[in-house]
């Protein structure tokens, strides 16, 4: 017990000295240096804001068909005696082409035959003519015969009446009379026929040059001609072959001009039409009115084709619209027109658009001005740009349509702001920013808006 307390008494004077040096080092040592630490700046990427023009477009592909066709069909038949030599596949032919000659020995034939016919009904027309006349003549001679034979019957009924002639002589001057009288209605009958039979005669001879008409008509069509430059696609007849009237004797694709229906996607159809035409979408069900349209707008396309690495393009027009959408891929076809398919072809080096190419169509519409960003760069109508004091700014902008990978906005933004492009996360309103400039992004920005 007397080992414990002193134990106590001892160490514990000890303990307290000790906590009380402790103590008195810590009040009296130096403050540490404070270290106040700097806010980081956050890298982005920006571009510069800058109002250019740009063509919302539509994308489509489809196989090139010839604008104008031609089925070269026989009118009439006959054995051919001309076939083209250049009629060939592949081959083309000019305008006014002769294609195929068919013998004309029988339309020949044929006309002088119904030409034998005009003449005859001209022939008895003219002898109707000649019979008027003597008929004619004929009625008043009989009608002054009749006139002396009434006067002697007149006379003679006097004389039976005096009793100086007997009933024998009267009766036969009766019938002398009587007779007469059935001589001048018999020329009268015919002259009355008259009218009738050239009115039959003269049918006849109209008929007969109608028939000439088409007896000629049928001799024009032994020959047949290309009506526009063509190229043969098909060819069915030689020489020598008999050719029935209807038979197709060739298929022509006309070179004028080509067509394409470019299956375009509904959606970017849609934009193109938004962006272009106030209430256009309202009309979009209709095909009817949805061709109008495309022909109101004027819009514009290229037609490419690639051939290995190159690419050729032509210019052409949107003509009309499909008036069906494929329900599989859910595209719309947009025929397009394009006038210069044979124009600058060269052999070995730009060959022309001919019937079967798969190419590509961009239709371009009405170009508007606006400010072209990346469409990434745009979250829930809101841009994020660096200030003067390379700090994050956020703004509401208008945008006038979003296509691919860009947006274009009509509002919102003015000429030179630094439209970041590269989204920090988290993104802080106010939060410093390391600013570097993508001058690369910018260059394909403004190539966009160039391409027309």
């Amino acid at each position: 017990m007397r080992n414990g307390l002193k134990l106590i008494f001892v160490t514990l004077p000890i303990a307290l000295i000790g906590i009380a040096f402790v103590a008195f080092i810590i009040v009296n040592r130096p403050a540490p240096e404070r270290n106040i630490l700097a806010e980081r700046a956050t890298p982005v990427r920006v571009i510069l804001a800058n109002k250019q023009t740009v063509a919302p477009s539509a994308i489509g592909y489809g196989i090139v068909e010839p604008a104008r066709t031609y089925e070269a069909i026989a009118q009439v038949g006959g054995t051919a005696k001309y076939v083209n030599p250049a009629l060939k596949n592949g081959a083309i032919l000019p305008a006014g082409s002769v294609l195929l000659r068919v013998s004309q020995t029988d339309y020949k034939l044929a006309i002088a035959q119904v030409n034998g016919n005009i003449r005859a009904a001209e022939a008895k027309l003219n002898e109707l003519s000649v019979s008027q006349s003597n008929l004619s003549a004929a009625l008043a001679i009989e009608k002054e015969a009749l006139a002396l034979k009434t006067s002697d019957l007149n006379r003679a009924e006097t004389l039976f009446g005096r009793g100086s002639m007997s009933q024998a002589a009267l009766d036969a001057a009766r019938i002398t009379h009587l007779t007469q009288r059935q001589k001048v209605l018999s020329v009268e009958s015919s002259l009355a026929l008259l009218p009738t039979q050239r009115a039959v005669q003269e049918e006849q001879l109209a008929l007969s040059q109608v028939n000439l008409k088409s007896a000629q008509l049928n001799l024009e069509r032994t020959e047949l001609t290309l009506p526009f430059d063509a190229r043969v696609a098909t060819k069915t007849v030689e020489v020598g072959q008999f050719v029935r009237a209807g038979q197709t004797i060739a298929l022509f694709d006309g070179i004028e001009a080509a067509e394409v229906e470019a299956q375009v996607s509904v959606a970017d159809l849609r934009l193109l039409l938004q962006s272009t035409k106030a209430g256009a979408l309202e009309l979009a069900l209709d095909p009817t009115e949805m061709t109008q349209i495309m022909r109101e707008l004027g819009l514009s396309a290229v037609v490419r084709l690639r051939l290995g690495q190159e690419i050729l393009e032509w210019p052409a027009i949107v003509d009309r619209i499909s008036d069906t959408i494929d329900q599989k891929t859910g595209t719309l076809g947009i025929i397009i027109r394009i006038d210069t398919a044979y124009l600058g072809s060269k052999i070995g080096k730009r060959p022309p658009l001919i019937k079967g190419m798969f190419v590509e169509a961009v239709v371009n519409g009405q170009s508007v001005e606006g400010f072209v960003v990346p469409r990434s760069a745009l979250r829930e109508g809101k841009l994020m740009l660096a200030d003067s004091t390379d700090t994050l700014q956020m703004v509401t902008v208008t945008t006038r349509f979003v296509q691919g990978e860009i947006a274009v906005i009509s509002s919102g933004l003015a000429p030179g702001d630094r439209v970041v492009v590269s989204a920090p996360s988290p993104a802080i309103t106010g939060m410093r920013l390391n600013v570097t400039k993508d001058t690369k992004l910018m260059t394909q920005l403004a190539a966009t808006g160039a391409k027309k």
